[in-house]
């Protein structure tokens, strides 16, 4: 289901289990394209190291995530956020729970880990694009064009 156009929140999180393939990456693209207009942050339910595909194909169209270092929820010092993105099933389990002491929206757009795929380089490769494109053209469909830079 694509996302209905809205008007552009101030601060938006996504949460997906790890905090190193689709949270990083959309709240990246989210920034990419809404510059300072909106608060960006991405956090995980669960540690793990970071992912290195995900830096290679975030460069491929001109964003840095070598530098990003998972964090969890609890490690993010202001949770003032209009809307949380909850990108893999115990994610938005997670940010349902957050709705029970705040009022935030609480959106879900499943969306598969890529760490799973197997195969050639490329084809690796290939699965984590799907996912950054996928998550791009679901921000640019939820959140209004016309306030998007360089879209």
């Amino acid at each position: 289901m694509t996302p209905v156009p809205q008007p552009l929140p101030s601060a938006v999180l996504f949460v997906c289990t790890h905090n190193v393939i689709r949270s990083p990456m959309a709240a990246a693209l989210m920034h990419h394209y809404f510059g300072h207009r909106v608060y960006v942050a991405s956090a995980g339910i669960r540690p793990t190291d970071p992912d290195p595909f995900v830096g290679v194909v975030m460069e491929e169209i001109g964003i840095d995530l070598f530098s990003h270092r998972p964090h969890l929820i609890e490690d993010l010092e202001d949770m003032s956020f209009d809307v949380v993105v909850s990108l893999s099933p115990e994610a938005h389990h997670r940010a349902v729970d957050l709705t029970r002491t705040m009022a935030i929206d609480i959106e879900y757009w499943p969306t598969l880990d890529p760490s799973a795929t197997t195969g050639s380089r490329e084809h690796i490769l290939d699965a984590y694009r799907a996912v950054r494109d996928g998550l791009a053209r679901k921000i640019l469909a939820r959140f209004p064009r016309e306030q998007a830079r360089g879209v």
